[in-house]
């Protein structure tokens, strides 16, 4: 049996950058046993020093850290040093390197990326515009939408969406049944806003609906979970994208992530485009 790493992820703030990055390193192997400890807001010494004790505990501890303090940094480095255990800075290489590019100091400030500034307050309104115009809902200004996602149902057009307005675009979702379920200004001016269609193979929505509908304790709708009706909506879907020109995406082997990459991708080409 493989051994089990104990992974440190020490962060100066929320620590959600660390990790994400970890999540990707260990994506890269497929035998890797670990158990993840995080610490947050970690800003001392002191708190430095019993993190470490409480890891001497552990065999085969690994640390990573984001810490924008060159000297707390440094002290956290010199400490696992001490005890022989492996200890690996994310951001310091790479702000140095940009410190030098720009030519101008770093600021060094923890949870940089979290001050409530312009950014801030743009990514709460994308939110919120999100939420509202989830599932067809405030069809009346869906054109100040920076994106419109399109599919029939389980196509993960809400989990995308909220995942992208995350990232503080305004995005609105509207669910296929037919090309009356298209609103007319997108069928008058289909290139006029950003839209994807979002796709799937038949044997996996019949999957997802199944499990949405034991989930939500509701008697089975036939029609809802019928194969050659999920075949012939996909059909009807891809036939409607195709007629207005809009690009699609098939879901069926992607993750929220990887449809929003793509999705992105095609808004810059879109931007670049008009």
């Amino acid at each position: 049996m493989s051994n089990t790493y104990e992974i440190y992820l020490v962060s100066d703030s929320t620590g959600e950058t660390l990790e994400r990055i970890f999540l990707a390193i260990k994506a890269q192997f497929k035998n890797f046993n670990y158990k993840t400890h995080y610490f947050s807001f970690t800003r001392t010494e002191n708190q430095i020093l019993k993190i470490i004790e409480n890891s001497a505990k552990n065999k085969n501890s690994i640390f990573l850290y984001t810490i924008v303090d060159n000297k707390l940094a440094q002290f956290l480095s010199t400490e696992c040093n001490k005890k022989k255990i492996p200890c690996f800075g994310v951001l310091g290489d790479l702000i140095l390197t940009f410190s030098k590019l720009l030519n101008q100091e770093a600021s060094h400030i923890p949870s940089g990326q979290h001050v409530m500034n312009e950014d801030y307050y743009k990514k709460i309104e994308a939110i919120q515009f999100t939420m509202n115009h989830d599932d067809g809902n405030s069809l009346d200004d869906i054109g100040k939408s920076d994106i419109i996602l399109l599919g029939v149902s389980r196509t993960s057009k809400t989990p995308t969406s909220i995942y992208l307005a995350n990232k503080g675009m305004k995005i609105s979702n509207i669910p296929l049944v037919n090309e009356q379920s298209v609103p007319e200004f997108l069928k008058e001016k289909p290139n006029l806003t950003c839209v994807v269609g979002l796709t799937a193979e038949p044997n996996r929505l019949v999957d997802l609906r199944k499990n949405r509908m034991q989930s939500i304790k509701e008697n089975e709708n036939k029609n809802y979970i019928d194969f050659e009706k999920i075949k012939n909506e996909i059909e009807v879907s891809k036939k409607l994208f195709q007629k207005y020109n809009w690009p699609t995406i098939d879901v069926t082997r992607k993750s929220v992530e990887e449809t929003a990459a793509s999705i992105l991708k095609i808004h810059d080409i879109f931007n670049h485009n008009e």
